[in-house]
C-alpha cells in the first residue's frame, strides 16, 4: 500500500467520503490501489505522495485545467495578487473587468454574479430566475450540483418517496416538502418538457446544453420558443461546457440564447471561479432576494479567470483541445475495431469518454485503470483534454492502451476478467439525463 492509499483509508475514518468530490474518490478508479493524493503538478504530470510520476490522461482536476496544471502565467498573476493581498475591506476590481469580458463575449447577456463553485453558480441562477419569474416549479435536463433544489428532483413515489430519477443521487436528508418542485426531463425529447410544461406551472427550464450527444431535429431551439412563448426563463448550465468547443458558452455554436448561463471548470484554470451571467430584466432579480457570501469576494478567482481567459483568446485553447479530444476519439474507435471490441464513443470532444458492449464493461474500466496506472498513467475511461497533452503524450498512451484492448478480447472470449484485478472492481458514477 502506497503513502496516498494509507492516507486514504485514514481520510475515509474522520472525513464523510473521504474527501469533497464524488468524482475523486479512489473507488471511482482502482479501490486498493489508486494513490489518490498528489504532491504536485504540472502539465500533464502528476506526482504522487511518494515521488512517483503519472501521465494524467484522465479528468486533469476534473476539467479545470484546460491550460495545463501549473500554467505559468495565471499562477504569476495570482501570485501577484497575494502579494498584494486578497482580500480586504473593499472590493476586488478584477470582479468588475471579469464581468465586463464574459458580457462582452455574449452579447445577450447584460449582468454577471459570482461564486466559487458550481453548485453554487447553480443554486444562484435558481434563485435569480425564481425571483424573476414569480414561480416554483422547475424543468431540468442534466447535473446541476448537490442543492436541495436539485435533489428534490428524486423524492419520486418508488422507493419510500425516492425515486430516483437520476440514479445514484440519494435526496436523503432534502425536506420532503420540496418534491413536486422539480420535474426531469430527457435530453432531445422535447416531448416530454411540452407535456411537462402543459401539466405544470414551470417557471424555470434549466438545462446543460449537451454533453453526450448534440441537440437533434432543432431541439434547442424548440426549448428556447418554449420558454418564450410561456414566460419561462431558459437557463443553460455550461459550467462544464463553457470554454471547450467555443470562447465561452457551447451554446454560441447553436445559435441559440438563454436567459441566463453559468460557467464554471475551465475558467480559472483550476483556481475556484463560477459566473451567473444573465438578462438584465432576469438579473435584477437577485436584488429582490438575498444572495451574498464573504468568500465570492476574494481576489484569486476572477484574477485567475481574466488570465485564463487571455491565454484562452490568444491560444484559441478550445479549438486545440476540441481536436486532441477529436483524435483521441477517433483512435479508440479505431483501437475497438482493431480487436474485434463494441466500443461506444461519447462527449464532448474535449470531454470524450469510452464504453464498451458488455455485462463486464466496469470490470474492463477497472482493469484498464489498473494496467494503465502500473505503466504511470492516470486513466480510466474518459479523457478531459488539456493544451499539455501534446501528439507524443497521446501516442504513448495509446500505445501502452493497445495492449490492454487485446486483454479485454480475451476476457471477450472466455477468460476470466476478474482474475486479472488486484483488488475491487470500481464503484459507477450517476445517470446524467442525457
Amino acid at each position: 500500500m502506497g503513502t496516498g492509499q494509507d492516507l486514504w483509508q485514514r481520510a475515509k475514518q474522520i472525513i464523510p467520503g473521504g474527501n469533497m468530490l464524488l468524482s475523486k474518490r479512489a473507488e471511482m478508479f482502482l479501490p486498493d490501489l489508486w494513490p489518490a493524493y498528489y504532491s504536485k503538478a504540472k502539465g500533464c504530470k502528476v506526482w504522487d505522495l511518494d515521488g512517483k510520476e503519472y501521465t494524467d490522461m484522465c479528468i486533469m482536476g476534473i476539467g479545470t485545467n484546460t491550460l495545463g496544471y501549473g500554467h505559468e502565467e495565471v499562477d504569476a498573476a495570482v501570485l501577484a495578487n497575494v502579494q498584494a493581498g486578497n482580500m480586504s475591506t473593499l472590493n476586488a476590481p478584477e470582479e468588475v473587468y471579469l464581468a465586463e469580458k464574459l458580457i462582452e463575449m455574449h452579447s445577450w447577456a447584460d449582468m454577471a454574479r459570482f461564486a466559487r463553485s458550481g453548485g453554487e453558480a447553480n443554486a444562484i441562477a435558481i434563485r435569480i430566475a425564481r425571483a424573476a419569474s414569480g414561480k416554483d416549479k422547475v424543468a431540468i435536463c442534466g447535473y446541476h450540483g448537490w442543492h436541495d433544489w436539485y435533489l428534490a428532483a428524486n423524492l419520486g413515489d418508488d422507493n419510500h418517496l425516492a425515486g430516483h430519477l437520476l440514479p445514484g443521487l440519494d435526496p436523503k436528508g432534502v425536506p420532503q416538502n420540496l418534491r413536486g418542485t422539480v420535474y426531469p426531463f430527457n435530453y432531445n425529447n422535447y416531448a416530454e418538457l411540452e407535456a411537462i410544461v402543459a401539466e405544470h406551472d414551470i417557471g424555470v427550464i434549466k438545462m446543460e446544453v449537451m454533453r453526450n450527444q448534440g441537440p437533434q431535429d432543432n431541439f434547442l431551439q424548440k426549448v428556447r420558443d418554449l420558454a418564450t412563448r410561456r414566460g419561462i426563463v431558459l437557463i443553460f448550465d455550461e459550467c462544464t461546457s463553457g470554454f471547450r468547443q467555443t470562447f465561452g458558452g457551447i451554446h454560441k455554436m447553436y445559435g441559440v440564447e438563454p436567459d441566463m448561463a453559468m460557467f464554471g471548470k475551465a475558467m480559472g484554470n483550476g483556481y475556484a471561479v463560477t459566473a451567473t451571467i444573465g438578462r438584465r430584466e432576469i438579473m435584477q432579480s437577485a436584488q429582490s432576494t438575498f444572495i451574498s457570501s464573504t468568500f465570492w469576494t476574494e481576489r484569486i478567482g476572477s484574477t485567475a479567470a481574466l488570465k485564463t481567459l487571455e491565454v484562452m483568446e490568444r491560444e484559441r485553447s478550445w479549438e486545440r483541445i476540441t481536436a486532441i479530444g477529436t483524435g483521441i476519439m477517433t483512435r479508440w474507435q479505431k483501437l475497438g475495431e482493431k480487436h474485434g471490441l463494441k466500443v461506444n464513443v461519447a462527449g464532448l470532444p474535449a470531454i470524450c469518454a469510452f464504453g464498451f458492449e458488455s455485462p463486464n464493461a466496469l470490470a474492463y474500466k477497472t482493469l484498464i485503470t489498473q494496467e494503465m496506472l502500473a505503466k504511470g498513467y492516470l486513466a480510466s475511461n474518459l479523457i478531459f483534454s488539456s493544451l499539455a497533452h501534446t501528439p507524443e503524450i497521446v501516442d504513448g498512451y495509446f500505445e501502452v492502451l493497445d495492449p490492454i484492448f487485446a486483454l479485454i478480447k480475451q476476457c471477450e472470449e472466455g477468460r476470466d476478467v476478474l482474475s486479472l484485478l488486484n483488488g475491487p472492481v470500481c464503484h459507477a458514477g450517476f445517470k446524467r439525463l442525457n
